[in-house]
């Protein structure tokens, strides 16, 4: 209660303190909305910054794609293409409009969809989620608007790919600017216009006039959008409540409670397709370890109270996963077998194993330790003591990949595909994530994959899940979500891939 009681004027202190030296106040008032973030994005070349929520949220204000997913229905409709169609399981092609125009008057056409595409699936591009290309052979160019996709081979998931993850890009600007004068001054089609950008730090966008009457975005309504990155939460809080932003998110619990107490705002928890899970060691690739052995890992799945973890650590609107996916993903199978929590089975099991007093084993984990340790108290009272090893994302993929790490608890936001080919694809494929080294596995994960008829992807995606539930390569723990806060006169929708659309937010 003291500490709830100090958060709160700590927050009013700044705040007045803010009060005292604010310009005028922003927001409705001149059409402006002010959002801040804490997360630094790197670059503003949407291809080397794919994967950070707030790079993704600025790059759909700026460029378009040829489809657009509705985050409302999950209908794939043509954006800057007019239409599509499948000609063979390996072929697309895409009409395209004629009425586009890039932000520094370039025409769009045919061609900036070929380069861009060709350019994105080239190795020496370097882009920094190759996975969201690699299925791309080639783009060639059927006419002035017209644009055939090859596919290296049947891949049913390309348009929600195509939705999420490939903007197009102005062949001419990108050729003579580069990478470094895109991140400095860039340039789309979309519904906002960049006036002035220092990447990392501030971007200001204008509303474009010119936008694509009748699209799937909408018309944007808000005038001019200015985002700061400010990494310090109390500031990024402060700023808020002086009036000097009108939205923040991804804020703490805590601050998150406190905020809801403070009049003039919405405080909103929109969870997310971000999950966690365990991941084991099954293959023990690196050597033998006790996880190779399956009545251990469903020990483990015996022992954990996720639903208790759950309501307890992440609270908001998480909940406990039934699979091995975030439930909206296509082919995300929910009713498959489930572990209850178990701790007398979970001994028994380690019993049967050869562990009858238990045994030690080391965890890996780098995000929630809280939680992580949560888990490793409830692994402890049924006799698997956890040495923590804690660790930066990359050396725990290291880790992973040299095989040292028994077992993981991780995280994965599917890089907000809304498709579970990115999950099984990236981590049951027998690529560098898969711990599981499972032949029929993998063979079902090609398969569906490669399958376009949707309830044959179902099926099959099905069995996938059924068997990385019924030999615990993963045991899946919880969904997660963010905490949005901003102003009351803003009417903004939170969406699960964590995709702030403020071309679709309006003022009251």
């Amino acid at each position: 209660m003291y500490r709830y009681k100090g958060m709160l004027a700590a927050f009013c202190l700044a705040a007045a303190a803010a009060f005292a030296t604010a310009p005028a106040e922003a927001g409705k008032e001149d059409d402006t909305l002010n959002i801040g973030w804490s997360r630094v994005v790197e670059t503003n070349d949407f291809y080397f910054n794919q994967g950070v929520r707030e790079g993704m949220a600025i790059g759909r204000l700026i460029w378009d794609n040829l489809v657009e997913r509705d985050p409302h229905t999950n209908e794939y409709k043509p954006l800057l293409a007019t239409s599509y169609k499948w000609v063979d399981n390996v072929t697309l092609d895409f009409e395209l409009r004629q009425d586009v125009k890039f932000h520094n008057g370039e025409e769009f056409n045919a061609d900036d969809v070929v380069f861009t595409l060709n350019w994105a699936v080239n190795p020496d591009s370097k882009v920094s989620v190759p996975i969201m290309v690699s299925w791309i052979k080639t783009a060639e160019k059927t006419g002035p608007y017209s644009v055939r996709i090859h596919l290296k081979e049947p891949f049913p998931a390309a348009l929600e790919y195509l939705s999420a993850a490939v903007p197009i890009y102005p062949q001419d600007y990108y050729t003579e600017m580069g990478t470094k004068g895109m991140s400095q001054k860039p340039v789309g089609t979309g519904p906002y216009r960049v006036e002035s950008a220092e990447p990392g730090r501030s971007m200001t966008l204008v509303k474009n006039d010119d936008y694509m009457k009748g699209g799937p975005k909408g018309t944007p309504s808000i005038g001019r959008i200015a985002a700061r990155t400010i990494t310090d939460e109390q500031t990024l809080v402060a700023e808020l409540l002086a009036g000097r932003l009108d939205w923040i998110w991804n804020m703490s619990a805590d601050t998150a409670e406190n905020l809801r107490m403070q009049p003039g705002f919405t405080v909103v928890d929109g969870e997310t397709m971000r999950i966690g899970f365990i991941s084991f060691n099954a293959a023990g690739v690196g050597g033998a370890n006790p996880m190779t052995d399956v009545r251990v890992r469903r020990a483990v799945a015996h022992a954990l109270d996720r639903e208790a973890i759950t309501s307890a650590l992440i609270r908001g609107t998480a909940r406990v996963l039934k699979s091995a996916c975030y439930p909206s993903q296509f082919g995300c199978a929910q009713d498959i077998p489930q572990y209850e929590y178990d701790p007398e089975k979970a001994k028994a099991l380690l019993a049967e194993a050869g562990y009858p007093n238990g045994l030690t084993i080391d965890l890996y984990g780098y995000l929630d330790r809280t939680h992580t340790e949560a888990i490793m108290g409830q692994l402890a009272a049924v006799g698997i003591n956890a040495n923590l090893q804690w660790l930066q994302f990359g050396p725990m993929f290291k880790a992973l990949q040299e095989g040292k790490a028994p077992f993981t608890h991780l995280t994965t936001g599917s890089w907000s595909i809304n498709d579970v080919s990115i999950t099984l694809r990236g981590s049951f494929a027998g690529g560098p994530w898969d711990v599981a080294q499972d032949k029929e596995l993998i063979g079902w994960v090609v398969e569906g994959d490669n399958v376009i008829d949707p309830e044959q992807r179902k099926a099959i995606y099905r069995k996938a899940l059924e068997r990385i539930q019924d030999q615990v390569y993963w045991l899946p723990l919880n969904t997660y979500y963010i905490t949005y806060a901003f102003t009351d006169e803003l009417e903004f929708t939170p969406q699960p891939d964590e995709v702030a659309r403020f071309y679709a937010a309006k003022w009251k």
